[in-house]
């Protein structure tokens, strides 16, 4: 280290980027149980947004943190869609959709700065520090405690911060991920988006999204603009980028070619002033590794994916998620838990290669220069007097939603998810999410998700259970006893268990109650000491 340099008190974990995985990443990790600082290289902590969508199984894991109530204050969850097809405009109503099992049935619109001002807000609330302009600049172990010996560059010069663990949540050119030697595996785009907040003069419906279909790809209007009434989100083709910053907000696009792209989207607008614009080099790339001993990556640092489907912010939560409260729950448990931290990499980093492939396929449609893509969007026009008929099916606008929200995310073969014997087949199986559901506990009506809308491990009885699971849950070995929540479901026959993680997944079930099974696995996830 460099003669001179500060020191500061060791925490559990740091976390290098203030982004939404950043952000999340912190307050699970806190609210599990260890000590969180955040550092951040940019000056600034407002920014213009990026994204613009969260969807349900992001906002599930976020509400035990308690900011859904203030997202959904700041967002649109009703959205109403004009899609643009030629001359015919056909009306999508995106509210509401039938979908019974998560108590956010809807597509959320929602910026990206109201999202990462809602979870700083939270993280201020609690205590914990959020350093900006402090640039992560490498690390090292120290063999003589095994914490990590971490070099920061200030304003005021070096500084060295020790800790336990580090979440390397620093977006797609990471530092961290350098820094770890993880190969980033696949390549750029042959298209960029433009992003843009415009004041437009024409015919369009104000307040809703209006997106339309042309040759060259989709162009999209959010009534979500930052500094106008109107956020435009386009592509277009892009050559080689040698030594592009992909997926962060380039250099500002000149007017007239937003001019151009409004205009060659056909939607019925004229631009009358661009107050902001820039340009987003995209890829689609994923982490060789997730994690190694105790530095791990989240967010864009470990996967990178095109704007399609609005995945990339809730990946990089659901990771921020995932790993934060393993992150919690090692800090306090005085030992080694190689599988509890190695199946963050194994569960999250197939969970990516999915989605990257979902957002792969969906951006080819929407914006691939490829001939036969524009084939197909040139004969959409053609299709639109059967849109409307498709949609009014309220099913298959349900279907779509879900298709965004994840379903086929699960972590059936992760080595914490754990089927009990007798195996209780009445319950999803471990590594699935747990699907919110009517129950009756202590004579009330509740659904399950509002049982465990609150940090730590929820443990579900069935109805005959027998009554010693909940002491030896909450003995005085559990060191994570105030994160252990038993519930008696009065409404589900039988004597088994079930076992949810803080990410909202099944970890584990049985069919009988058995407090020894149990506890073997609480052990697992370092719940409870040896």
């Amino acid at each position: 280290m460099t003669a001179g340099a500060g020191t500061t008190a060791a925490t559990d974990v740091l976390v290098v980027g203030a982004g939404p995985a950043g952000l999340t990443a912190a307050l699970q990790a806190h609210a599990h149980g260890a000590t969180v600082r955040v550092v951040d290289r940019r000056a600034e902590r407002i920014r213009p947004s990026r994204a613009m969508m969260l969807h349900a199984r992001a906002l599930e894991g976020l509400r035990p943190l308690g900011v859904t109530d203030e997202l959904l204050d700041r967002a649109d969850t009703a959205p109403e869609a004009r899609i643009h097809l030629g001359r015919k405009v056909v009306v999508a109503r995106l509210g509401r959709a039938d979908l019974p099992d998560t108590a956010f049935p809807h597509l959320t619109l929602v910026r990206q700065a109201d999202v990462e001002d809602v979870l700083w807000q939270a993280l201020r609330k609690r205590g914990v520090a959020v350093d900006w302009g402090v640039e992560f600049r490498r690390l090292e172990p120290d063999p003589a405690d095994g914490l990590l010996r971490v070099e920061l560059q200030t304003d005021r010069g070096l500084e060295q911060h020790r800790c336990r663990f580090l979440a390397g949540c620093d977006g797609q050119s990471s530092t961290v991920r350098g820094v770890l030697g993880a190969r980033w595996r696949g390549g750029p785009y042959p298209v960029e988006a433009v992003l843009a907040d415009l004041e437009l003069d024409g015919s369009l419906d104000p307040g809703l999204l209006h997106a339309a279909v042309g040759t060259a790809g989709l162009a999209f209007l959010f009534a979500l603009g930052e500094g106008a009434s109107w956020r435009m989100l386009a592509t277009r083709p892009a050559a080689p980028q040698p030594g592009a910053h992909y997926g962060q907000l380039g250099p500002p696009v000149p007017t007239e070619e937003v001019v151009r792209l409004v205009r060659a989207s056909g939607l019925e607008a004229a631009v009358r002033e661009v107050r902001w614009s820039a340009r987003v080099p995209l890829q689609h790339r994923i982490a060789g590794t997730f994690g190694s001993g105790t530095v791990f990556l989240a967010g864009d640092a470990a996967h990178a994916h095109s704007p399609a489907g609005g995945q990339g912010m809730n990946n990089g939560i659901l990771d921020a998620l995932g790993l934060g409260w393993r992150l919690g729950f090692a800090a306090q448990a005085g030992r080694q838990l190689p599988e509890l931290l190695g199946s963050y990499g194994q569960e999250r980093r197939l969970a990516a290669r999915r989605v990257l492939a979902l957002t792969h396929v969906i951006f080819f449609g929407e914006a691939s220069p490829h001939p036969a893509a524009r084939a197909v969007r040139s004969l959409l026009p053609l299709c639109a007097p059967l849109l409307p008929l498709v949609l009014r099916r309220r099913w298959l606008t349900s279907k779509g939603i879900r298709l965004l929200a994840q379903p086929f995310v699960r972590y059936r073969r992760s080595p914490i998810s754990v089927d009990g014997t007798p195996r209780a087949g009445s319950w999803p199986r471990p590594g699935d999410r747990l699907p919110d559901g009517p129950a009756t506990v202590d004579g009330r009506q509740v659904r399950l998700h509002g049982l465990t809308a609150v940090p730590g491990i929820h443990i579900f009885l069935e109805r005959d259970a027998g009554p010693d699971v909940a002491a030896a849950v909450t003995s005085a070995d559990a060191r994570q006893a105030p994160l252990l929540h038993v519930h008696r479901l009065a409404s589900h026959p039988g004597s088994g268990l079930v076992a949810v993680r803080p990410d909202g997944h099944i970890g584990f079930r049985c069919a009988a109650a058995d407090v020894r099974q149990l506890r073997d696995w609480l052990r697992l996830v370092g719940a409870v000491g040896d």
